[in-house]
């Protein structure tokens, strides 16, 4: 017998939902001059990091199990359906450029595949199977960290996702913007983020995909932190992959050094443009960049941890 919910079941449910709640005091903001409704809404938005600000302690114990898994060589990977969906995707796809990881590295999945990121993909979200065979298909292991991402907590894709990983012995994160969600139930970390009904009723790619984008940001960038992706908060392992990057790097570098810039060009060439590898010649007096990666491999990449070496 299937149990798949009624619509009137689902009617039930998202009734109950803080994220689906209507404001009957919104009820005629469409006949609001446009400032108007623009101040309401830039209000609604000023609410959302003190609702981040809550979860610090749960986020900070995420993002250090995180990162010890990543250490071993575990993967970070998002999985969402609609926006919270995209908004992984997108937070993934930042990683390579920022901080030069591999693209296999941070991923993102969302329901129904790369086509969803345009155009609805319907009936995927409902589905848990869908979510277990997109992790299988990337050979899940028990170093990686899976994130489930809904704003509503219910999101089946989404908890699924976690369901399956758990049960494979990886690290989970759900993610959600309504208390007591099955999603952050299912999670071995639960973050829920309560951002309230939104400005329009249901609408969650606005309080919540906010709250959204907000802990992902901190997921991966505080993660890359502690596995030495920065020095303070200069992006050393920034990829140079156009002018604009080129240009940034050698301001990292300087930032980094105060070095004049015939030593940044003379460094950089010699490190073929790595600028994690300059910084550890200029800084550390090292000619050779064979040796100066050399440091850094023996630090995993630390910075810091390579200049304290003899």
């Amino acid at each position: 017998m299937s149990t798949t919910p009624t619509y009137s079941e689902l009617r039930a449910q998202l009734a109950t939902l803080t994220t689906e709640a209507f404001r009957p005091e919104l009820a005629d903001i469409d006949r609001l001059p446009t400032l108007d409704i623009a101040r309401i809404m830039n209000g609604e938005d000023r609410t959302v990091p003190a609702a981040v600000a809550g979860q610090l302690p749960a986020l900070a114990a995420a993002i250090d199990a995180t990162a010890a898994r990543m250490a071993r060589g575990g993967r970070l990977l998002y999985l969402g359906a609609g926006t919270a969906g995209r908004l992984g995707v997108l937070d993934a796809s930042e990683c390579p450029p920022t901080f030069n990881t591999d693209p296999a590295q941070v991923v993102g999945l969302i329901a129904g595949g790369p086509g969803a990121m345009v155009q609805a993909v319907e009936g995927a979200e409902d589905s848990k199977e869908l979510a277990a065979a997109d992790l299988d298909a990337l050979k899940l292991t028990a170093d990686d960290t899976v994130v489930g991402i809904s704003a509503s907590g219910r999101t089946p894709y989404a908890i699924g996702a976690v369901e399956h990983a758990r049960a494979r012995g990886a690290l989970t994160i759900g993610l959600s913007c309504n208390a007591d969600s099955p999603l952050a139930a299912a999670a071995e970390h639960g973050i829920e983020i309560v951002t309230g009904p939104e400005l329009i009723t249901g609408s969650t790619r606005l309080k919540a995909g906010t709250a959204q984008k907000l802990v992902l940001n901190m997921i991966s960038t505080i993660t890359m932190i502690r596995l030495g992706k920065t020095y303070g908060n200069l992006m050393v392992d920034v990829r140079a992959s156009n002018d604009k990057l080129q240009a940034r790097s050698r301001r990292i570098v300087a930032l980094a050094t105060g070095a004049p810039d015939e030593r940044i060009e003379s460094a950089l060439a010699a490190a073929d443009g790595e600028v994690k590898t300059a910084v550890l010649m200029i800084l550390a007096g090292v000619d050779d960049a064979a040796e100066a990666e050399r440091r850094l491999a023996r630090t995993r990449g630390h910075l810091r941890a390579a200049l304290d070496q003899p």
